[in-house]
């Protein structure tokens, strides 16, 4: 069965870092693309950040570069978001991705970590 289990979600103030984490299981985490969407309440589906498994590079929306880092654990099949200079509008469930075409195909999701940011 894959599972994607985020955690580190959680009530933080503006201007404060989280760092969201994903386990991967059951199917080859290796091989996939993996990254991070979200959705704030009203709102589409954002992709926020990928990366790529075979080269190791990382890819940001606008929206979060300079803010956001992705990183990856292949030996625990884990992916990692790092949050920092959080602001309000990053309020949103955030969502575990992976695919193999650098998360714009998305074959599996995550169930959801609630980020609430304070103003």
């Amino acid at each position: 069965e894959v599972q994607l289990v985020e955690s580190g979600g959680g009530l933080v103030q503006a201007g404060d870092s989280l760092r969201l984490s994903c386990a991967a299981s059951g199917f080859a985490f290796d091989d996939y693309d993996v990254g991070w969407f979200r959705q704030a309440p009203g709102k589409e589906r954002e992709w926020l950040s990928c990366i790529g498994n075979s080269d190791g590079r990382t890819y940001y929306a606008d929206s979060v570069k300079g803010r956001f880092t992705i990183s990856n654990d292949n030996a625990k099949n884990t992916v990692y978001l790092q949050m920092n200079s959080l602001k309000p509008e990053d309020t949103a469930v955030y969502y575990c991705v992976a695919d193999r075409y650098y998360c714009s195909d998305v074959k599996y999701w995550g169930q959801g970590t609630q980020v609430t940011v304070s103003s």
